[in-house]
């Protein structure tokens, strides 16, 4: 590699990352700033002499809409169950969906799946985040992959939290998004930072 080669190799190396992520970024909304009526936990900070929060959105270009859109409904969904216990997870649900959980059987259909999740979020706490997304190429299909965590309430107050994986596969039915397929299985056993076989 002769020395002009190089040098321009090492310039295009160099270039600001933000340039090239803000060349391949989708299109984000500009910031805007916190309105405290709006965001009543902000109000003590519009107080001050300084402006309000602005929110400025992550730019995370390695990322597409379709999974953006995925991660986004995985989220509405994880908080509607936060507050709305089991009957408002079996809503979120197709009329054919499945759920699969370790040591039960498959419940088929949406009517089985709220029959069976009838837990109070007083009693019963289901949350889980994502961490993966896989949009199908006809954006009518997805999958959404992470970690949850159950803890249940006993009547002396006290709890217990299992956690575990789990995936939801989604489907688009006339236009709305569904959850097709719910599984989840524990999480493995820690390996203290050794490879397992």
């Amino acid at each position: 590699m002769n020395f002009l080669a190089a040098a321009l190799l090492l310039g295009a190396l160099s270039a600001p990352l933000a340039l090239r992520a803000q060349s391949a970024a989708p299109s984000i909304p500009q910031p805007a700033p916190a309105n405290p009526a709006t965001a009543p936990a902000l109000g003590a900070f519009g107080k001050t002499s300084q402006s309000p929060f602005t929110f400025t959105p992550m730019k995370l270009p390695h990322l597409s809409a379709g999974v953006l859109e995925l991660l986004k409904l995985e989220g509405e969904f994880s908080a509607d169950v936060a507050s709305g216990g089991g009957k408002a997870f079996s809503s979120w649900f197709a009329d054919d969906g499945v759920t699969l959980n370790n040591g039960q059987p498959a419940l088929q259909g949406r009517t089985a799946i709220a029959a069976a999740a009838n837990w109070n979020p007083a009693n019963y706490r289901l949350s889980w985040y994502a961490e993966g997304a896989q949009m199908d190429p006809s954006n009518q299909t997805g999958f959404t992959w992470g970690h949850y965590d159950a803890t249940t309430i006993g009547k002396d107050g006290k709890s217990t939290t299992t956690s575990g994986r789990y995936i939801t596969f989604w489907r688009k039915e006339h236009g709305k998004w569904k959850v097709a397929l719910d599984a989840s299985a524990d999480e493995p056993p820690p390996t203290n930072g050794m490879p397992t076989p």
